[in-house]
Formats: C-alpha cells, structure tokens, sequence
C-alpha cells in the first residue's frame, strides 16, 4: 500500500504547485491554465501504466464476470484513489475538471471502475466541503493511504419516497445498526461504508461502518446485464455496533437543499459513459484497422480504405468529442459554484446542476449511438464475443439508466419555461397511499 509518507518531498512539491493552480478561483489567469494542463498531464502520465493494465483485462473481466478487487487495489496503491485529497494529506489536490478528466481516462480502461469508485470519490468531496476539522483531516490521510469507502444507500422495501427501513439506534454505549441495502456499488471492494439509515427520532443520518464489521454481510448479486463488475449487490446489517463518532446526523430540511454534490455524483456516472464512448471508438477503430477482407460493395482495397467505413469512424469520433466537452463544461461550471463567495453560491450551484443535466441529455443518445454504430464498421466478425463489443452497449445503455432521462428532460424544460427549481435529492420508493 502507498502511503504519503512514500512520496518524495520533491514529487509532493511539485504536486502541490499544480495543485494550487488546477484548483485555484474559477476565474483564473490564462497563465494558470497551462499549470493545470500541465498537472493532468503529469498525472496522466504517472497513471499510464495502471490504466494499461486495466484496459488489457477488460474484456477478459467482462466475459468471465471475474470482479476487479486487484484493479482496485492496484488504483489505490498508485495514488489514483486520492488524486482530490489535498497534498497537506497525503493527495495530488486536483481541480474539477483535472478530476473528472482522469475518470474520463479511467473510464476508457474500464468504465466499471469509475462508478464503483463512485461513493468513495463523493466521501472525499463531502470531506473537502465539510469543515476542515482533525477528524476530516485525519479521514483524508486514510484515504491517501490506501482506504476505499464503499456505498449502502439505495433501499428496495415498503418504504414511502424519500423514507428508509434501515435504522441505527441507540444501544447500550453506543449504536445499533439495521436493515438491507441494494445497489450498494463498490462496497465489495471497499475498506469503510456508507450507509444511509433513519434514526429513532425519523432524522437522516450516515453511517461509516467497517466493511467486515461483525453483522456485515455483503452479496455478489447484482443482476445486471452492463456494468457487471461495479459490486453493486446488495448489503445486510444485523446488529451492527456502531460508535457515536461513526454516525453523522443530518441537519433536518438539509436534503433537498442546492448543493454541489449532486451534480458531482452525476458527473462521475457520466465521466463513465464517456469513457465508455471512447473505448467504443478505440475498438472500433483497432477492429478496422485489423481486417484484410472486405465487401464486394465496397470501394477500398481494405476496409480502412473504404470511405464509408471512414464515414462512421469520422461521425462516432465526433459524437464523443461532443460528449465530452460536454461533460467538462459542466465540470467546470462545479468548479465555478465551488469556489465561489458564499452570497454567489446558491446561483452558481442552481447553474452548474443545469448545465450538468444538459451534458447528460447530450452524453446519452451520443454515447448510446456509438456504441450501437460502431457495429457498422463490420459484418456478423464484429459480434464475436472474443471481441466482446456488446459490452459497450450494455455498459452505456446500464450507466444511462440512473437518474432517468426523461425525467430530467422535463425538470429542465420546467426550470427554463416556469422558474421551477431543481431537485437536488434524488429517492425511490412507494408513493403513499391517500387516504
């Protein structure tokens, strides 16, 4: 496990100079900017090899639904897993879009990995948002040691929207915790849990919980037919003991509250999606270039030489570049909102929820195009599952199914036309029944 304590005092240095540049005031110089392209570039370079390593296996993985615990552990070990932490911690201390840009890469090489990461990534951004206490600070450097925290959120009971089953109560010295989550991504490769439950007076609260807690039980039963390997089955808590310092109640009214998080949780499904889009391409690309046969349609002596081949490969390039700068934008646009003085935030946050929504109505069909075109570039060759190019689709049309687009559509259409605000806590559950 790499430690901070690893690295060099010259290597934390130069991240921290990067750092003070990529995530400095929005409104920054454009002397700043190079910095910051210059710290992603390091940092992408420092990455390479993991990243390589992740890509090769991916579909390998993918056929044999074999779950990438030492991918995990290899991101961690690299650093990649703390790359928003601060340098006085232990980090790299990367902006927004250095952030989102690296997840974008990660993505690429296996789009299971961002979205299983996906909790942790948010513990880390609520840690930077919260107040800069020695428990968060002391939190921090965990994880730039090596901790992964995993996610127990999502609940399919009897439960009315917007209410929970799981519960923590007192016990004794301390706390009780109970109930059964689904969908609980990335907690099979996790250190620490999250865990939402309600606590004996209705109030919301998290809870961190060892993921080998006694009372834990995590299943590998996550049913999907995409992103098979984000762990997101489902979690059961008997009984677990809990400290008071492990349960975190939330101030009453706070969800539902304009906050930069939701927002961020959005981006990183969409950093997935869009690496998603870019591995279709690769494949798609490293496929033509592979093939010595061709149509007796055709007008090239191969089929890399065929324009209408060229043609798709030119309009699936372009759709993804699309997507992504999309996607950045709206990174950079939760740069700007957190940053900002506190009388500017509530406008620039109700701005970048916006302008996230937007890049996901724009990465959705785009992505899933692409990977349902690139089987054009081939015939019947292309559906082998040694290639295993379905898996794009699948993981495309599984990550564009969270937070529903057609609900979101409305919602903007909504804001601009009526003023309405934006929901910024996402629940399900059973409507109640009137009486």
């Amino acid at each position: 496990m790499t430690t901070a304590t690893d690295r060099t005092a010259a290597g934390a240095a130069a991240d921290g100079a990067a750092a003070q540049a990529d995530g400095a005031a929005p409104h920054r110089s454009r002397a700043a900017a190079p910095t910051a392209a210059a710290h992603y570039a390091a940092l992408r370079e420092r990455f390479a090899p993991v990243l390589e390593e992740i890509a090769e296996g991916a579909a390998e993985r993918d056929r044999e639904r074999r779950l990438p615990h030492a991918e995990v552990r290899a991101l961690a070990d690299a650093g990649f897993t703390a790359v928003t932490v601060p340098v006085a911690q232990g980090g790299h201390g990367v902006g927004t879009e250095t952030f989102f840009r690296l997840l974008i890469d990660l993505g690429e090489a296996d789009s299971n990995l961002p979205q299983l990461l996906r909790a942790h990534f948010s513990h880390v951004e609520e840690l930077l948002l919260g107040e800069p206490d020695e428990d968060a600070r002391a939190r921090l450097a965990e994880i730039a040691g090596g901790v992964v925290v995993g996610n127990a959120s999502h609940e399919r009971s009897t439960a009315t929207v917007g209410d929970l089953i799981t519960t923590v109560v007192p016990d004794g010295d301390g706390y009780r915790l109970d109930g059964e989550k689904h969908y609980s991504t990335g907690s099979l490769f996790a250190d620490l849990i999250d865990v939402s439950a309600r606590t004996a007076d209705g109030a919301r609260a998290r809870v961190t919980v060892p993921a080998d807690a006694p009372g834990v039980t995590l299943r590998d039963d996550w049913d999907g037919f995409g992103q098979i390997l984000t762990g997101s089955g489902s979690t059961l808590f008997e009984g677990v003991q809990v400290t008071a310092e492990q349960v975190r109640v939330r101030p009453q009214g706070a969800d539902g509250q304009p906050t930069t998080q939701t927002a961020f949780l959005q981006l990183v499904l969409l950093s997935s999606l869009v690496g998603v889009g870019r591995a279709a391409v690769r494949d798609a690309v490293g496929f033509v270039r592979s093939r010595t046969r061709v149509y007796s349609q055709g007008s090239g002596a191969t089929a890399a030489q065929d324009p209408l081949v060229q043609q798709v490969i030119g309009r699936i390039s372009a759709r993804i570049a699309a997507a992504e700068d999309a996607v950045l934008a709206a990174a950079r646009a939760l740069e700007v909102a957190r940053t900002a003085p506190e009388e500017e935030r509530e406008a620039l946050i109700d701005a970048a929820e916006l302008r996230t929504i937007q890049a996901q109505l724009t990465a959705v069909p785009d992505v899933l195009s692409v990977t349902t075109e690139l089987f054009e570039v081939g015939g019947a060759s292309a559906t082998s599952t040694a290639r295993a190019l379905d898996r794009h689709w699948r993981n495309a049309r599984t990550l564009s199914s969270h937070n529903p687009v057609i609900y979101q559509e409305r919602a903007i259409g909504d804001r601009i036309l009526n003023g309405t605000g934006l929901l910024y806590f996402w629940s399900t559950g059973e409507k109640p029944k009137s009486s």
